[in-house]
């Protein structure tokens, strides 16, 4: 008997693919802060970007649970974790990493296994990303704790007396952004990958140490109809991979765009006395019309540097930094056509895109006004 986190959709499609269920893995570390590096971390943040303290520290106990849990899917004879997480919980000074998957095992097969890969992908999308010619081989990650810091806080506090880019700001976010895909770049290199898809994007906060933390995750893998000396990256869905292959088009790299932006003392006077009364502010939709063109131009700028024929799945967001500051991301994914991609599949079963539903949802610590098992 098996205990498993895969769902009927994800389990149907594995095993089109060659895969039975396995048990639910985990993999777990507790680290202490420590005063020490508190003290000293707290110091580097006063000067803004990343704080290697925490970085290494974060990098330390996310690659411990990683290790756990690769451990307990060896010990069960697995051949593969599939839906990898990489998650921070904190028990008051101290950091839980934890790390959860579903061990897998080839179909047809009851005696012990080989451990021969693990990725952040579920059922579902391991169909998608196998089916296009991606190989999986190692869950990967990147990420960097940084701080925009005090003198950085002066300068652009100084700086938004002026309507327009914060270049200090600017720069300590582009830098942040990149140096997480650098990482996680580096380390699918490791692993002999060629490419690193389902790549996703998250910004967490540090609790308790006003700094916040990067994080890229996402599958090692390689794929024969690509270059092999060097590593393309994508955060595409599989699915949305799948099609695009389908269609003759790779993924190059993800590109990365962010500008912080002021409104300025003036401008800033100007759109709060309009704001008692209805109708368009100006100043707010010119400042934010900007801000977006600037990060999207950083993202046209490095598509072409690469040759790029398309940046598809452009996300963009807007964010409040306070003192009249906001920063516009842009993210998405250069791809260009290349010859001899394949599926190996005509059509995506309708498995491979189904979502599935929560049929437990605790609404005890939120509100008695929140819709049980709704579909998506």
């Amino acid at each position: 008997m098996k205990t498993t986190g895969l769902s009927g959709n994800e389990i149907y499609c594995l095993d089109k693919i060659g895969y039975k269920a396995g048990d639910l893995v985990v993999g777990n570390s507790v680290h202490a802060l420590g005063f020490g590096r508190s003290i000293g971390s707290g110091f580097r943040a006063m000067v803004g970007g990343e704080v290697t303290q925490f970085t290494s520290l974060i990098e330390e106990g996310r690659a411990a649970a990683l290790a756990r849990l690769e451990k307990e899917a060896t010990d069960a004879g697995a051949v593969g974790i599939t839906g990898v997480t990489s998650e921070l919980v904190f028990h008051g000074s101290n950091i839980e990493f934890l790390s959860v998957g579903s061990s897998l095992h080839t179909k047809g097969t009851t005696t012990n296994e080989q451990l021969g890969f693990s990725t952040s992908t579920d059922g579902q999308d391991l169909f998608a990303q196998v089916d296009a010619g991606y190989k999986p081989l190692k869950f990967v990650f990147g990420n960097v704790a940084y701080s925009i810091g005090l003198a950085g806080g002066i300068i652009g506090s100084l700086k938004t007396l002026a309507r327009g880019e914060i270049r200090e700001f600017s720069d300590i976010f582009n830098k942040t952004r990149h140096l997480a895909l650098d990482r996680i770049t580096a380390e699918a290199a490791k692993h002999g990958a060629n490419s690193i898809v389902g790549i996703e994007t998250t910004i967490l906060p540090l609790m308790g140490t006003g700094l916040q933390e990067m994080l890229m995750i996402g599958t090692a893998s390689y794929n024969p109809a690509l270059p092999k000396d060097s590593i393309v990256s994508s955060d595409l869905t599989p699915q949305e991979m799948w099609n695009l292959n389908k269609m003759g088009y790779a993924p190059l790299k993800i590109l990365i765009g962010t500008s912080v932006y002021s409104l300025g003392l003036v401008g800033g006077l100007t759109s709060f006395a309009k704001s008692f009364t209805k109708g368009e502010i100006p100043e707010l939709s010119r400042m934010i019309y900007d801000a977006r063109e600037n990060a999207l131009g950083i993202i046209n700028k490095e598509a072409d540097a690469i040759g790029a024929d398309e940046v598809v799945g452009v996300k963009t967001y807007v964010y409040q930094l306070g003192s009249g500051l906001i920063e516009f991301l842009a993210i998405g994914t250069a791809v260009k056509k290349v010859a001899g991609l394949k599926n190996q599949s005509a059509e995506l079963p309708p498995q491979a895109f189904t979502p599935d539903w929560d049929t437990f949802v605790n609404t005890a610590e939120t509100s008695f006004g929140v819709g049980l098992n709704k579909r998506p």
